[in-house]
């Protein structure tokens, strides 16, 4: 960066924040719900749509889709990622017109809230601390970390004050700092404001580092993107000499003759353009978008406090559903500045995704040369990228677990994989420990690698602001969500009579806890024991969304489910959802048992499986001991709840385009 970027960064970033700050602390003329509790926990209900529309946007996509949508991206998922996106344009709407309503007229503060009137105060009490530990040790620590994986990777080699920005712990705890700083100062009222600035910011930044990287696809040496293409591409060298910045990426990526045939889980198997992935994809089989996909999506932008907290301060109803409606039409748009740049990535810059990896493994592979006791898993691209390092992994791994190794050097990556897979196995019978997974590319660093290649002196400020801000604003809205949960649902259990003053303290008090928790986490989320950061994400919020998202739909749809339903369901699906994970998942795929071809069962229909598990017991629960009266929930007068009529009208528009774009992707 140069100086005048590094300026304007600084002038920027601070500015935001303190206009954020001024906007949070600023009393409006709405009255006594302006203040106090509800103006630092819901913006005094004063939210109008377009504020809530680019405040979900902002507090969704951070660092947690730059970084981690688009690593997967740059990885064998490809296009198919964007179902998390484009997916979640029709349960936006959904939210706007079933969950919302509820939630609005009983005039809550937090989630678990409603289960209080539904089903009673214990319910209420187990999920808000289950969506305490997953929210501050996962989605929180997460955003940290790789909000400092842009710093690390973007500014490797500065020093600043005697501090090394390459470090991800130096970076975790500008990020943690800075989110802490404005909300608590600003509360809700004061991210929702950045929000509105880091949102439209993030979505030009987002379309600039896109439009750089097909100029640099368009340029490149062919004989270093035909490297990249997938297996099942066709594309020569001279196809791509003559080719434009589409057709080449098109030709690189697009495959798909043969997909159900190739390796899933590596990525140059199969074609990375295609929405519809085969059935033993270990990630996003196609099975998953029939439920399984639906039901972590559905529970994110629905019944997620960090989210949902902007909807629940709307000004109305009606505010709130064209917001939400707003906020479905933008996530159309996302997958075209995240996981399309994330392809080019790997096209572009394999070698420096390949260098990342190699700072990674290099703590390893010290272990594996100190004839450690352990044995070390790998991925077959690192035996097609380091297979000297493989080999002596396999030799490591043999000495450790007494079982001879055939020589196999000259052998293709997918047979030293598949070899030293059998030693993993027979290790894991001998209760041998198990050390870090070696990966041939560090697809985390793809966005970071984007844009410190592509971006020059003059523009790299904005870009990077956006991120930076985005990051923060997201970290922010988790804290004050987090904060809210614990004083509402949780201190004033116990201390009833809090005054408006000594609740805003207390949420405070909990900021600055969360953030200290999470900092001291985020640095390890590097291990590659975790996978990619966007999947770490979603697959430890299944411990809780499955039974979350099944407890509130018997809470909305059926009012004489026992009130005992409530953290029955909850409860029932954390150990459920651990099983399946753990021992369950595993035996069926060593066995044959599940998909042809699958190892395990994927994440995404592990949430589906447990989702319909719990709605079983709902069902019989409600049939062998339904409440004689049903349950009467609060309507508040605090705000308008008369439905928008052109909220509808393009929530339907929303609808048809997602379809067009699966067309499209097929």
């Amino acid at each position: 960066m140069s100086t005048l970027d590094v300026v304007l960064f600084l002038v920027v970033v601070v500015g935001v924040i303190a206009f954020g700050i001024w906007q949070g602390r600023k009393e409006s003329s709405d009255g006594a719900e302006s203040g106090g509790a509800a103006g630092y926990f819901l913006a005094g209900r004063g939210l109008t749509w377009w504020l809530v529309g680019f405040s979900l946007i902002a507090a969704n996509i951070s660092t947690e889709q730059f970084v981690g949508m688009s690593g997967q991206a740059a990885d064998w998922l490809g296009m198919a990622v964007s179902s998390w996106e484009w997916l979640s344009a029709i349960a936006l709407v959904l939210v706007a017109f079933v969950f919302l309503p509820k939630l609005l007229r009983c005039g809550i503060y937090t989630i678990p809230e409603f289960l209080e009137y539904r089903y009673g105060v214990f319910s209420r009490i187990v999920m808000a601390v289950a969506t305490l530990i997953i929210l501050v040790g996962v989605p929180t620590a997460s955003v940290i970390y790789s909000g400092a994986k842009v710093i690390s990777v973007f500014f490797q080699g500065r020093m600043v004050m005697g501090a090394d920005l390459g470090d991800i712990t130096i970076g975790c705890w500008i990020i943690g700092i800075s989110a802490a700083i404005y909300v608590l100062v600003g509360g809700l009222k004061a991210c929702a404001w950045t929000d509105l600035i880091w949102g439209a910011g993030l979505i030009v930044g987002g379309a600039v580092v896109m439009w750089l990287a097909f100029g640099a696809l368009k340029v490149a040496d062919p004989n270093e993107l035909i490297l990249t293409k997938v297996a099942n591409s066709s594309a020569t060298t001279e196809n791509l000499q003559n080719a434009g910045a589409w057709e080449r990426f098109t030709l690189l990526n697009a495959g798909k003759d043969g997909e159900a045939a190739a390796l899933p889980g590596e990525n140059l198997a199969g074609g990375k353009l295609h929405m519809i992935r085969p059935i033993q994809d270990p990630e996003l089989p196609w099975t998953v978008l029939l439920l399984g996909i639906w039901v972590p999506i559905c529970f994110y932008w629905g019944l997620n406090q960090y989210i949902v907290q902007r909807t629940l301060g709307s000004k109305s109803l009606a505010e709130g559903q064209k917001g939400i409606v707003f906020a479905a039409m933008l996530k159309l748009v996302i997958p075209f500045l995240i996981v399309i740049p994330g392809i080019i990535c790997f096209n572009l810059y394999h070698k420096d995704l390949r260098f990342e990896a190699s700072k990674k493994n290099a703590a390893t592979m010290a272990e594996v040369s100190a004839n450690t006791n352990k044995v070390y898993p790998f991925t077959e691209n690192f035996a097609l990228t380091s297979p000297d390092q493989a080999l002596a992994v396999l030799v490591h791994n043999s000495r450790v677990t007494g079982v001879a190794h055939e020589a196999i050097q000259g052998v293709s990556p997918k047979e030293m994989a598949a070899a030293n897979g059998e030693l993993l196995k027979n290790a894991a019978g001998k209760k041998i420990e198990a050390g870090t997974k070696l990966i041939g590319y560090d697809y985390d660093a793809a966005f970071p690698t984007l844009m410190r290649n592509l971006l020059r002196p003059g523009l790299t400020w904005f870009v990077l602001a956006a991120i930076f801000g985005a990051v923060v604003s997201s970290l922010a809205s988790m804290l004050n969500s987090a904060a809210t949960i614990a004083t509402m649902d949780l201190v004033h259990q116990v201390k009833k009579d809090m005054s408006e003053k000594s609740t805003v303290r207390a949420g405070q008090f909990f900021t600055l806890l969360f953030v200290l928790i999470s900092c001291l986490i985020a640095p390890g989320l590097g291990d590659p024991k975790f996978g990619t950061i966007f999947k770490f994400i979603q697959e430890f919020q299944g411990f809780i969304s499955p039974g979350v998202l099944a407890v509130f739909l018997f809470g909305f749809l059926s009012p004489r489910t026992p009130r005992y339903f409530g953290w029955v369901g909850i409860l029932v699906n954390a150990g459920l959802y651990a099983s399946i994970k753990y021992w369950i998942g595993p035996a069926l795929g060593s066995r044959g048992l599940w998909f042809p071809g699958a190892t395990d069962i994927s994440y995404v229909d592990r949430m589906g499986l447990c989702f319909l598990i719990v709605v079983a017991i709902g069902f019989i629960v409600t049939l062998a001991n339904p409440l004689k009266e049903p349950v009467k929930l609060p309507v508040t007068d605090l705000i308008n709840l008369e439905s928008s009529k052109s909220a509808k009208v393009w929530g339907g528009i929303a609808i048809v385009l997602t379809i067009v774009l699966y067309i499209v992707f097929a």
